[in-house]
């Protein structure tokens, strides 16, 4: 028996050699790109790996080389909660406009001298989130909403670049560590692909961008493994256990643990350099073997970040500058109108197919009647059409020199094309609207907004199978679709059992989205989601927004007349309250967590500078706090400061505090008044 132990331990030692060897070399083959192995001997490494597992199963681990790519199809993508939010960034095109970040980075820190920045190339691909814990990798999951993304963990695996462990000594390795990243499909792999669902007469993919994504989202892990994808990681959301002072380091030590970052990242602490290198790197793009759509513009300093903060939807220390769209010409062989969910009937041109900023372009927005007589638009002109990045393309110009005189000008029709209403243009404003409140234009419109991804997000719901869902009776507005059953939804065209399936669960799954979310859903005008978002908060739950008043509502941030009285008017009407009321009894949650009030509380207007190690959280997490009650956080002490938080380890900061006569908290002291403030 004493033997067989020793054989085990022997066994156990020589995979965990294996293993490590074969780490290495994937680290210098797909994050390096400095190979010093052949295939060949990489290949004899790994089968005999594969024969020592297969023979002793009870010794394979998740992190083994042997078990990135798994046998199972995933039944469909969990949604999972990011430990800290992801949020998007604010664009920018042109020189002045960063120069106008920059004016605004220094008002907010206050400081007159020149500023540290890191530009890095914007990637054009998909946000993933990446946990590792005690260094391995232990999830990976879509940005989503910034707040919630689909756990695509099994697919994330398959990524050879992307490390099972990190690398390192066990004590350089933080317990838990959120690593942000953008998943990319190469050139290269994106032709190969193309090509090879040309031969099979499958669609064309439309851009990298999209193929990456698809790619990623595939149900099957294999069919991921079969795509070459590839990551750049570019920064960190929570961790523990390690200090950073600057976003250089981050990236730093990122590369240290063996993730693969850019290299031809910046820092600059000029601004006029940072604007020369984001043009300058307008036409290099090309060269590049992966897609980019601009540069990425950082404040360095991470405590500066801090202060800085966030508006409701993007960092104020950080910036994208996006480079210049592309154009193309093209002929409007027709010019279709929609009507949307407010009943709005916009134009759109029907375009000879055009290949723009890296997809194929049919149509372009023509926004309004006032446009099209601006710009002179006629079917059959030869146009200039401009597209930047995901935007919607729209017509900038008409090349009137090619005109033969056979092009028809347009007129927008005086009947809805949907239900033959009445179409108006009230005085001052450039929208035609069909009157007809029953439109049913309006009211697909309007599901489809409702199950739409910044709203309810319900999978499996679009428009054709809203259309059919409504042709048949079964929908007559949104409450109806969580009365759905079984056999109903198979008598959509085209739906099987398991489509079906994943479909009632998704309707059920979205019955706890939030009230954010469901507000955003209802459809009230001027109401978007930044703003659905904002009331939820401050009110927490539906039955009290019905009661609000203007008054009430314009005292919120970011919310105007418009918005206040729309929210007022939605609720007055007792159809809109009875629709809401039949949601509520089909189970949707109708509550979220609300938002601390600043007002008149300890922390308002009050100045916090915190320094040294805190025992009990991070200085990060510290900064939240007191920037959720109301205070501000400064990266430097001076009179204006009202407290200075000291963990263990503080150095000049406590020095200078003491020397004012600032108050200094003990970490214990700092959470006896957060305490008291909550």
């Amino acid at each position: 028996m004493e033997k067989k132990l020793d054989d085990i331990q022997e066994i156990q030692n020589k995979i965990i050699q294996l293993r490590e060897q074969l780490h290495y070399h994937n680290y210098r083959y797909y994050v390096l790109d400095d190979p010093e192995m052949g295939d060949g001997e990489f290949d004899l490494l790994m089968r005999s790996l594969i024969e020592l597992e297969s023979s002793y199963p009870q010794l394979i681990t998740a992190d083994s080389p042997t078990q990135r790519v798994g046998g199972m199809v995933a039944g469909g993508f969990k949604r999972v909660n990011h430990a800290t939010p992801m949020r998007s960034l604010g664009n920018c095109f042109a020189a002045d406009e960063l120069l106008a970040f920059h004016n605004r980075v220094q008002n907010g820190l206050g400081e007159e001298q020149d500023i540290e920045y890191v530009v890095e190339l914007k990637i054009d691909g998909l946000a993933i989130n990446l946990i590792y814990e005690n260094g391995h990798l232990v999830s990976g999951v879509t940005r989503g909403d910034g707040t919630q993304g689909e756990d695509v963990t099994t697919n994330i695996r398959t990524i050879k670049s992307i490390p099972l462990m990190l690398r390192g000594d066990h004590a350089g390795i933080p317990s838990f560590l959120e690593v942000r990243g953008e998943i990319y499909m190469p050139r290269k792999e994106f032709e190969r692909l193309n090509h090879e669902r040309e031969e099979a007469g499958e669609a064309l993919l439309a851009n990298p961008r999209n193929a990456a994504a698809g790619s990623l989202r595939q149900l099957d892990p294999k069919v991921t493994a079969n795509r070459a994808l590839d990551v750049f990681v570019y920064g960190i959301g929570t961790y523990t256990g390690i200090e950073l002072t600057t976003h250089g380091q981050v990236l730093g030590y990122l590369s240290q643990l063996g993730l693969k970052t850019n290299p031809h990242y910046q820092i600059f602490n000029q601004i006029e350099d940072v604007i020369a290198y984001c043009t300058g790197f307008a036409e290099k793009r090309h060269e590049l073997p992966y897609e980019i759509d601009g540069m990425v513009i950082k404040v360095n300093d991470l405590s500066s970040q801090q202060i800085l903060g966030y508006t409701a939807k993007d960092p104020r220390w950080a910036i994208a500058y996006k480079f210049p769209a592309e154009q193309a010409i093209t002929v409007v062989e027709d010019i279709f109108v929609g009507l949307g969910r407010t009943g709005v009937l916009t134009p759109t041109a029907i375009l000879r197919p055009v290949r723009v900023a890296g997809s194929t372009v049919s149509r372009a927005t023509l926004h309004n009647q006032d446009y099209i007589e601006e710009k002179d638009i006629r079917i059959g002109d030869t146009v200039i059409i401009h597209k930047a990045g995901e935007v919607i393309p729209k017509v900038v110009a008409v090349v009137k020199e090619k005109r033969t005189g056979g092009e028809i000008p347009f007129v927008m029709p005086e009947e809805c094309p949907e239900c033959k209403g009445k179409v108006i243009r009230q005085e001052g404003e450039s929208a035609h609207k069909c009157t007809n409140p029953h439109c049913p234009a309006l009211f697909r419109e309007g599901l489809i907004h409702f199950v739409s991804r910044d709203a309810m997000n319900i999978d499996g719901l679009g428009p054709a199978v809203l259309n059919a869902l409504v042709d048949t009776g079964l929908v007559k507005d949104v409450a109806d679709l969580y009365r759905l059953e079984m056999e109903q939804v198979l008598t959509v065209p085209r739906m099987g059992k398991k489509s079906a399936e994943n479909l009632l669960t998704a309707i059920e799954n979205s019955k706890q989205a939030g009230l954010s979310r469901l507000l955003f859903a209802l459809g009230i005008r001027h109401v978007g989601v930044k703003a659905a978002g904002i009331v939820a908060k401050r009110y927490g739950n539906m039955e009290d927004i019905k009661q609000a008043s203007v008054e009430e509502l314009l005292e919120l941030d970011e919310v105007g007349t418009k918005i206040a009285e729309s929210i007022v008017a939605y609720f007055a009407a007792e159809e809109n309250l009875e629709l809401v009321a039949r949601l509520e009894t089909a189970g949707l949650n109708m509550t979220e967590e609300k938002q601390i009030i600043t007002e008149n509380q300890l922390f308002s207007g009050k100045t916090f500078v915190l320094t040294g190690t805190l025992d009990k959280m991070s200085r990060n997490q510290a900064a939240d706090m007191i920037q959720k009650l109301g205070g501000k956080v400064s990266g430097s002490v001076s009179k204006k400061t009202n407290y200075v938080v000291a963990g263990t380890e503080a150095g000049s900061k406590l020095d200078k505090a003491q020397e004012l006569g600032i108050e200094v908290l003990e970490e214990e002291d700092f959470l006896k008044m957060v305490g008291n403030v909550e």
